[in-house]
Order: C-alpha cells, then sequence, then structure tokens
C-alpha cells in the first residue's frame, strides 16, 4: 500500500482482465531532447486554462495527514483493539471469505474510518478547488475514508475504486442501504443486521475477491480525454489502479506528488513527467503556491473547518437530547 494505514485497500493478485503495470497502456512521449518540465509550467498551464480535463489519481498517502490509523502497525489503538480477534494476518480484515466467517474485524476497523470522524486536508481540498474551476475531469482515489466527499467534491465527480462507506448492501437479499443508516450499529459495535432477512449489511468495500465498481470503467473514456494527470499519495503497487497512470496519453504531462518515484515515474519516465518528492501535503502546497491559489484555498478550507465544527456540535446536542428523553 502507498502508507500502510487503512485508507486504501491492498490488491496484489491481478484481475484477469489486466496484465499489470507494465505494457498495458502505451508508453509514448515526444523525443528525448524535448525540454523538461517543471512544477511551475504545470501551475502556469492551469492557471491560464491550458489544462481543462484534469484526472487525479491518489492513494492512502493523502489520507494520513488526516490522522486516518494504520491498522497493520503495533502500537497503535487500533492495531492493538484489532489483536482481539485473532486475524491470521491483516489483510484478513479485507477479505470476503473472511467477512462471511467473521464480520467482527471488519466492523471494528469500520467503527474507526466510518465518515465524520476525520478531516481533509489541503489535497482534498485542492482537487475541489480544481472541480470549482471546472477543471477536474475526475478524482480516481484508492482511499475508503470518504475524505473526498467530505471536501465537497460531488459523487459523480469520483470514481472510489475501492469502494465506499457512503452506501451498504445486505450480503444475503442484497437490498440497498445508505451508509448513514449503519451509523448507529457501526458506532455502538454492533455488526448491522438487514431488518428483511437479518442478513449482514456490509459497506460497500470492494474486498479481496470481489468486483471492483462499475464506475471504476469510466477509466475508458477519461483517461484518453485528460489533458493532465496528477498522482499523488500511491505506491502505484496495487492492480488494476496502478495501470491507469500509463492510461494517458503519451503527449499527456503526468505530475507525481508523492514521497517516493513509483511505477512509471521510476522505471520509465516520459518526457512531460514532473515528480515533485517529499510530504504529500507539502508538495501540494508548492503546487497551489505556484498557481497562486494559495488565499482561495486558505478561505475555503476555514470555511469548511466551521461548517465541520458546527455540524460535530449540532450531532453532540442531538445526541444529548436524545439521552434525556
Amino acid at each position: 500500500c502507498p502508507a500502510p494505514g487503512a485508507a486504501a485497500l491492498c490488491r496484489q493478485t491481478h484481475s484477469p482482465r489486466w496484465i499489470g503495470a507494465r505494457g498495458l497502456f502505451s508508453r509514448g512521449g515526444g523525443g528525448a531532447d524535448e525540454e523538461q518540465q517543471t512544477l511551475e509550467d504545470v501551475a502556469k498551464n492551469i492557471r491560464e486554462r491550458q489544462f481543462k480535463r484534469v484526472v487525479v489519481m491518489a492513494g492512502a498517502g493523502i489520507s494520513t495527514p488526516s490522522g486516518i490509523p494504520d491498522f497493520r502497525s503495533p502500537g497503535s489503538g487500533l492495531y492493538d483493539n484489532l489483536q482481539q480477534y485473532d486475524l491470521p494476518y491483516a489483510e484478513a480484515i479485507f477479505e470476503i471469505g473472511f467477512f462471511r466467517h467473521n464480520p467482527n474485524p471488519f466492523f471494528a476497523l469500520a467503527k474507526e474510518l466510518y465518515p465524520g470522524n476525520y478531516q481533509p486536508n489541503l489535497t482534498h481540498y485542492f482537487v475541489r478547488l480544481l472541480h470549482e474551476k471546472k477543471q477536474l475531469l475526475r478524482m480516481y482515489t484508492q482511499n475508503i475514508d470518504g475524505l473526498e466527499r467530505l471536501a465537497g467534491i460531488p459523487p459523480e465527480m469520483l470514481v472510489e475504486a475501492h469502494g465506499t462507506f457512503a452506501t451498504a448492501t445486505c450480503t444475503v437479499c442484497r437490498k440497498n442501504y445508505k451508509g448513514e443508516e449503519l451509523r448507529p450499529d457501526v458506532m455502538s459495535g454492533t455488526v448491522p443486521k438487514c431488518p428483511t432477512c437479518t442478513g449482514v449489511v456490509k459497506p460497500d468495500i470492494v474486498f479481496f475477491g470481489e468486483e471492483l465498481p462499475r464506475h471504476f470503467f469510466k477509466y475508458l473514456t477519461d483517461f484518453p480525454l485528460a489533458d493532465l494527470l496528477i498522482v499523488m499519495g500511491t505506491s502505484l503497487e496495487v492492480e488494476p489502479f496502478a495501470s491507469l497512470a500509463g492510461a494517458v496519453r503519451g503527449s499527456v504531462p503526468r505530475l507525481l506528488i508523492n514521497r517516493d518515484l513509483v511505477g512509471p515515474f521510476a522505471w520509465r519516465r516520459r518526457p512531460q513527467d514532473v515528480v515533485q518528492l517529499g510530504d504529500v501535503v507539502g508538495g501540494v502546497q508548492a503546487l497551489v503556491d505556484a498557481l497562486g491559489w494559495t488565499q482561495e484555498l486558505d478561505a475555503l478550507m476555514k470555511r469548511e473547518l466551521l461548517h465541520w465544527k458546527y455540524s460535530k456540535t449540532e450531532l453532540f446536542v442531538s445526541k444529548i437530547s436524545l439521552n434525556c428523553r
């Protein structure tokens, strides 16, 4: 995984429809004598609206700055809490066979990750700003924490490649539910059950052994249309998500904002590729500064923080009212 946290799921096995990150798409690109692009060049073209169809790919590295916990690191409260379930290995929590046998570990994790416990950070709001300026074509995320939605990026602008807590489905009768309908059970440590058939109701998170959401295949039309690809906070090791980095046309600039060189940025760079290594939030901040959007983004984040605090206060007051009845 990009950062060893619960924000993104790990899929080391490849779908039969995919042949791996190397060679799936044309590598393309201009000649070797092309002038190397810089972060400032990318910013200038965004600012001057030369890029109007930006595709963003993101992984767990954009969510760890929000405090999303690491369920695989000894010493973390969540890891210690999960030990009582005697998991054969950490990733078993996302295996559908194990879930059917024992859903309790997953719902212990879900209680921690459920939308509303954590706030989006600058990276999420940068993508929101791209959308507001009508320059975002789509955001493809590996994360299941819902921070993209919480930042105000509309669901239709998102492809949540590994699923979402926003909706849920009964594992027996397939009845659909809104994610919020599960919240009382999840927060109380109870496995949600379908009132119709008593089957376990599972959030629409994609487990090992399950098909990807239909929305994922929007890449077939999105990536050929993109005029800029931004990749941030991901190791580009998890298939089939990783292969998308090669799906844009060879002439399209690709900007990597990441802790390390990954995927095609490490083993076969294109002349148009731009790399900003280091802290992901710091890298996005550098792009925002180069764009001249710093004040605008700060104002957006302050408004959203006030809204978030107000919503949390309202929820707290409503809980007190219910308890007093």
